[in-house]
């Protein structure tokens, strides 16, 4: 009897605990890239970036810099059987399709071996180039490119 008396106490202490605690708990707020946000609030994903329409190539700040795609891609397929970017950046097809060709260290493996087709270290496209957006930068740049590349 004594026990399920001490046990009917914890349980009221702890309810009444756990409804104090949770109105005194401020939910906090999260300052993001995207605004301030409580925690337990969901926001609505942002507007898609509008993506430039077959620009000409945007200028590189750096050597090895991967360059920017100058076009919409929204379904590309680039999986383990497809890649929709080599139907016209190949070497195969560059020509026919005015695309700019890959370049030759995509044919390249760690050892510096070349081979006829693409390295499968180079074949997922989407981990180094970004589709160039129409946004406005997230935070202030102050990068300077090197001098050799030619920029002003």
């Amino acid at each position: 009897m004594k026990l399920l008396t001490l046990l009917v106490a914890v349980s009221a202490f702890a309810i009444t605990f756990i409804t104090i605690a949770q109105e005194t708990v401020n939910p906090g707020g999260l300052a993001t890239i995207r605004g301030a946000a409580t925690i337990d609030e969901t926001r609505p994903a942002e507007k898609l970036k509008r993506v430039i329409k077959d620009k000409n190539p945007i200028a590189r700040n750096y050597v090895h810099q991967p360059p920017v795609i100058p076009h919409q891609i929204r379904g590309y397929r680039v999986d383990l059987n497809s890649n929709k970017c080599l139907n016209c950046h190949s070497w195969k097809y560059a020509a026919e399709t005015g695309a700019t060709k890959i370049s030759l260290t995509h044919y390249e493996t760690r050892d510096g071996k070349t081979l006829s087709d693409v390295s499968p270290r180079r074949y997922f496209c989407l981990q180094c180039h970004v589709t160039q957006a129409d946004a406005a930068p997230l935070v202030d740049n102050t990068f300077e490119p090197v001098e050799s590349l030619g920029h002003e």
